[in-house]
Parts: C-alpha cells; sequence; structure tokens
C-alpha cells in the first residue's frame, strides 16, 4: 500500500508544477522549514541590506532575536524600533510580521494557485489552514479567502487609524504608522513604531478600539472568520461548526471577565487618574492585548501583581487554531473545561453544546497543556540560570519579571517588564528558541520528530494494570 498520510509525505515542486515525494520531508518538517528559513531570510536582511538603520547594526544575535520576533510575531524587542530603526527598517520587519503571521506556505500556495497549477495536497495539510471543516471549499478557495480577507480587515485598520492620527501627523505622515500598526495588530505581532508603544493612546478611543478590534479578529483564526463571512454576509453557511461557535464563546468569556478583572485590579492604581470612560476602555485594552498581541497602554513593569498573574494566564492561553495568536489556544483551554466538567459529573464522555468529542482530539488537548507546562517550566529553570547569580537569592522581581518574560515567549505576546534588552546572550538565545517554539506550536514539534514509517502502532498491546490517581 503506497504512504496517503500527509503529515508522512514530503513534496517538492519540479519545473512542471507537479508535487513529488521527497523522502524525509514530512509537512511538520516542511513547515518548520519554511519558518526557519524565513527568519535566516529576515536576519540576513537585517546584517546586510543597505539603509535599514538609524545608526549602528544590529549583531549577529540581536538580528536573529528581531528576525525571529517579527516572523513569529511576539514583539518582544532588544532595542526600540522606533528610534533604532529606519523608515525602510520598519518596513522591513513589518514585511517579516505579514509573512510570518500568514504564514510563508499560504504565500508560496496562493502563488501556485496564480499561475494556473494545483497545489499538492501535503503543502495545504502543511499551511495548517483547517480547511475540513468548510467541506465545501477547496483548499485553494480557502486560501484565497485567508488572504483577501486579511488584506481587506488590514486594509480597513489602516484606514481608519490614519483617520485617528491624521490630524497630529498630517496626511503623509500618518500614512506608514498607520499601515504598520495595522499589519501588527491583525498578525497579533506588538511590534510599535512608537518609543512607548501605544501609552500616548491611552485616552483616544478610536485608536484603542480599532486595535482591539484588529487583534480580536486576528486571533480568532482564518477558519472563524470564513464562516462567520459566509453565515452573516453571503448567507450561505446554515450554522456555524462546533470548532467556531467553541472559539466565539471562549474568547468572549476570557475578555469579558479579564476585562473586569483588570479594571478593578488598575483602577486605583496604573488607571489612577483617567475619567471612568478610559479606565474601562483601557481595562479593555489590558484584556485583548496580552493573548498574543503585545502592544500596551500601561507600564507591565509597575502594573500590581494580581494583573500581572492574570496576564500570565491569558498569555498562556493565546489566541484560536489556525490564527496568527500562540499559545496553547482558546479550544485546548475549553477542551480542559469540558473534560474537568465530564468528570465532575462521572460521564465517560466528553461533550460541548451537545456534541461528543472525539478521543483522540481530548488527548491531544491534554498532552498540549502537558507539553507546554514541562516546556515552560524548563525554559523558566533554564533561564534563571543564565540570568540570575547561581546560589544567590537576588530579587524577587528579577525571578518574575524572568517568568513573565518566558509566557510571553511562549504565547508570541511581545509584553515584557523591561529585561528583554538586558538579557545575557543566551538568555537571549533561550527566548529566540522559545518564541519559535510557540509559533509554529508543539502538534508541529512533534510531528517533525515522527520517524516516517515508524510511526505505527505495534500489533500487540500489553497488559493492563491500574495505578492510583488524585
Amino acid at each position: 500500500m503506497p504512504e496517503t498520510d500527509p503529515w508522512r509525505l514530503g513534496w517538492y515542486p519540479n519545473r512542471v508544477g507537479r508535487m513529488r515525494s521527497l523522502p524525509g520531508l514530512t509537512s511538520p518538517r516542511l513547515f518548520l522549514l519554511s519558518f526557519a528559513t524565513l527568519i535566516l531570510v529576515g536576519t540576513a536582511g537585517l546584517l546586510v541590506l543597505p539603509g535599514l538603520y538609524a545608526g549602528p547594526r544590529l549583531s549577529l544575535l540581536d538580528a536573529l532575536f528581531t528576525a525571529t520576533s517579527a516572523v513569529c510575531v511576539t514583539g518582544l524587542i532588544v532595542v526600540d524600533t522606533a528610534t533604532f530603526f529606519s523608515p525602510l527598517g520598519q518596513a522591513w520587519i513589518a514585511l517579516l510580521i505579514q509573512l510570518g503571521g500568514l504564514g510563508i506556505l499560504t504565500f508560496t500556495t496562493l502563488l501556485a494557485l496564480g499561475l494556473g497549477r494545483r497545489a499538492g495536497i501535503r503543502l495545504e495539510e502543511a499551511s495548517g489552514v483547517p480547511g475540513h471543516h468548510l467541506a465545501e471549499l477547496s483548499r485553494g478557495k480557502l486560501i484565497r479567502a485567508i488572504v483577501l480577507t486579511t488584506v481587506s480587515l488590514e486594509g480597513l485598520g489602516a484606514l481608519g487609524l490614519w483617520v485617528s492620527w491624521r490630524g497630529e501627523m498630517g496626511n503623509a505622515g500618518a500614512l506608514f504608522p498607520a499601515l504598520f500598526h495595522s499589519v501588527s495588530a491583525f498578525c497579533n505581532a506588538g511590534f510599535s513604531t512608537f518609543s512607548d508603544s501605544l501609552i500616548g493612546y491611552r485616552e483616544s478611543p478610536a485608536t484603542l478600539g480599532i486595535v482591539m478590534a484588529l487583534v480580536v479578529l486576528g486571533g480568532l483564526g482564518f477558519l472563524v472568520l470564513e464562516e462567520l463571512r459566509r453565515r452573516t454576509l453571503a448567507r450561505t453557511l446554515r450554522r456555524l461548526s462546533l470548532h467556531s461557535r467553541v472559539v466565539l464563546v471562549a474568547t468572549a468569556l476570557l475578555l469579558a471577565t479579564s476585562w473586569v478583572m483588570f479594571t478593578w485590579f488598575e483602577w486605583g492604581h496604573q488607571l489612577a487618574g483617567l475619567s471612568p470612560f478610559h479606565r474601562l476602555l483601557n481595562g479593555a485594552f489590558m484584556a485583548v492585548t496580552p493573548r498574543t498581541a503585545g502592544f500596551n497602554t500601561v507600564d507591565y513593569g509597575a502594573v500590581s501583581d494580581p494583573s500581572l498573574f492574570l496576564s500570565l494566564l491569558l498569555m498562556l492561553t493565546g489566541g484560536s487554531p489556525g490564527s496568527t495568536a500562540g499559545g496553547l489556544k482558546t479550544v485546548t483551554l475549553a477542551l480542559l473545561v469540558a473534560v474537568l466538567a465530564a468528570r465532575v459529573r462521572g460521564r465517560s464522555r466528553v461533550t460541548i453544546f451537545n456534541r461528543s468529542i472525539p478521543k483522540d482530539t481530548v488527548q491531544r488537548a491534554m498532552g498540549l497543556a502537558v507539553g507546554g507546562v514541562f516546556i515552560l517550566a524548563g525554559a523558566v529553570f533554564l533561564l534563571l540560570l543564565t540570568e540570575l547569580p547561581s546560589g544567590a537569592a537576588g530579587n524577587r522581581g528579577e525571578f518574575l519579571a524572568l517568568v513573565f518574560e518566558t509566557g510571553s515567549a511562549f504565547g508570541t505576546v511581545g509584553l515584557s517588564m523591561g529585561v528583554t534588552a538586558s538579557l545575557s546572550g543566551l538568555g537571549r538565545l533561550l527566548i529566540t528558541l522559545l518564541m519559535f517554539t510557540g509559533r509554529v506550536g508543539l502538534l508541529v514539534l512533534v510531528g517533525a520528530m515522527v520517524v516516517p514509517g515508524r510511526g505505527a502502532s505495534p500489533p500487540y498491546r500489553f497488559g493492563e494494570e491500574d495505578v492510583t490517581i488524585g
């Protein structure tokens, strides 16, 4: 029998556009390779392209860190994007953000389709687009819809920001910042051409509202956006899939509860001095951005401890599958809650909205959560060894800042308590690897480690023996 599993077959295009298998190049490995290649291209550009800097160039390690942060749409920076880079350099970073946000394979597939060539199923599977929920659409049409939706929403966001900023920056001066922030917001990157991020616009409802809308839409996932379009605008979809309903409900609950909590925690602290309306507005902004966006209107080095802990939880949760966001994903969290609810009620089946969830999906969700915890714990431990003196008690605030930095990198958020630029070389390399891991996802990493032809279950099983838990 020929191998048909798209996760185990590789591909490469020949001169006539056909896809042929390439032994050992599985789809997950291809996905990793595409992101790694884009990071290397971004790093090389930062090192050799002329006119990218307003002053001295970045070192090799800092260029790698910056390119990884842009491609992995994280937003952690070792230098100030606003002052260190020229407009051309900022445009290069915006390009890396856009390519990383959509996924380089999405662009490759679109190019192949635009040339009238049928992209192979392995390429489409590797693009990470969960198109099986839209059986009526071919993968090619779905990818076209992805790009069209992205360009349309980013264009509308840029137009709104331009209208909001042209009064203070002028028509020409507001154009590039508006486009840059729209791309950065929709891709959940958090890069800004302002040195203080959006602190200077904390009393601008138009700016914060547009950025929040772009961040939320980008974090919902392309599948959900397409289903919403077909359900509300085209009216060609009778009901939303279970996946979209879970994403929308989980996102709404997370936003509503964290909005109330952030506003409560910071009402008389970081939000003091603002009017009640602007306190509520900035509380909402704090609820939106920690789930992988990275923009800020407050100093996270001075917020209350409850706000820091809540931000860390939101960073680990992240956005939704198939989106520009990182983290463990909202659907994973929803499945974990559903598992707990099923166990409390003594039920063997996990159900959501009167639908049973396959056991394999539940096990993958639990595996992702456990794997994420282990990776974060190991990363925090290694970062403490590289950044704090061995055996010294040190400053407990530094420990919290490093834990926050680790969560921000893994969740591809970009928020920081101000320690990024002071990290050692080993610390920056560790955060770079963590950003890459958080962007490509644990499932892809595990899939890339599977040896083709050796992943099948053995034709036997061992005898069962129970253990005590709890």
